[in-house]
């Protein structure tokens, strides 16, 4: 099955103190990348969230964000009494000096660097927090896949149409394909006996035949077609396997390409070059899809 390099998937869930929230976008690339963004202090967990993921994207760019908020509890935090001390005594100082009999609110200094100890340790939190994340991204996982099977669904029906259309193309130049040489002794013999009457020469019937043989040689396109409905075979059953793999259609499409660009070359007939022009435009629809392809 296909699967497109494209896709989305999010998930979120509540579990007691901590919510959790991840969503997931792949785009097209080469090569796998997983490029993470996480709440402070959950970066740790990185090597984790990689080797999950990589089990469902084998290619292309990761797009992961991975929100957790964790309740706040009554033991998170801590006065500093020295802190807010020093503060509550240069204030105080700073008000006799300045004449200044206001009463001072030591709610106002709550606020300042250093006067509340935050004793949670967000480092230690992320590994404790991992049996809870771990179902989220798998649910989130889940759902891009679904995604990027039915978006591979349809890459295939289009990818196989285009494949008909080759296909069809190859099928009309059979056809034509041994006419071109019937057509090519037709106006040689004509060229020929044009010239012999102009010119009051003789040709010897060797020589005419020699000149078919070489033409017939250098336009034989039959290994060229034999190859590429080989390679639209390959491609098909490529598209069907139960395994996607988009290297693997990039490389037969190639070689599609080099086939199709032979015949063009040698076929030496106009009936023949419109063909290949449409089965060339064909092909470019094919590598422009498989672009999409895991």
């Amino acid at each position: 099955m296909l699967l497109s390099m494209t896709g989305f998937g999010e998930a979120h869930n509540r579990f007691d103190s901590l919510s959790v929230a991840v969503e997931l976008r792949t785009i097209n690339s080469r090569h796998y990348k997983l490029s993470l963004r996480t709440s402070e202090g959950y970066g740790a967990l990185e090597p984790q969230i990689d080797a999950l993921v990589r089990k469902r994207v084998r290619r292309g760019t990761v797009q992961l964000n991975l929100h957790v908020h964790r309740d706040s509890k009554p033991d998170d935090y801590r006065i500093n009494a020295e802190a807010l001390k020093a503060f509550y005594e240069q204030a105080k100082a700073v008000a006799v000096s300045c004449g200044s009999g206001e009463h001072l609110n030591l709610g106002h200094f709550l606020m300042l660097p250093g006067v509340i100890d935050d004793r949670r340790a967000p480092e230690q939190d992320s590994q404790e927090s991992w049996p809870q994340i771990e179902p989220t991204l798998r649910e989130a996982l889940a759902a891009l896949t679904k995604m990027r099977e039915a978006e591979g669904r349809a890459l295939a029906t289009d990818l196989l149409e285009n494949c008909n259309v080759i296909d069809q193309q190859v099928a009309a130049i059979e056809h034509r394909a041994p006419n071109v040489s019937v057509g090519y002794r037709e106006r040689l013999t004509e060229r020929v006996n044009r010239a012999l009457s102009e010119l009051n020469v003789t040709v010897e019937p060797a020589d005419l035949l020699r000149e078919m043989s070489l033409f017939v040689d250098k336009s034989d396109i039959s290994e060229e077609l034999v190859r590429l409905k080989s390679h639209l075979a390959q491609f098909a059953e490529t598209v069907d396997s139960k395994e996607s793999s988009g290297r693997k259609l990039e490389f037969i499409s190639q070689e599609m390409g080099r086939e199709i660009n032979t015949i063009g070359s040698k076929a030496n007939d106009c009936e023949i070059s419109q063909y290949v022009v449409d089965m060339k435009a064909a092909l470019e629809r094919i590598r422009e899809q498989v672009q999409n392809v895991e």
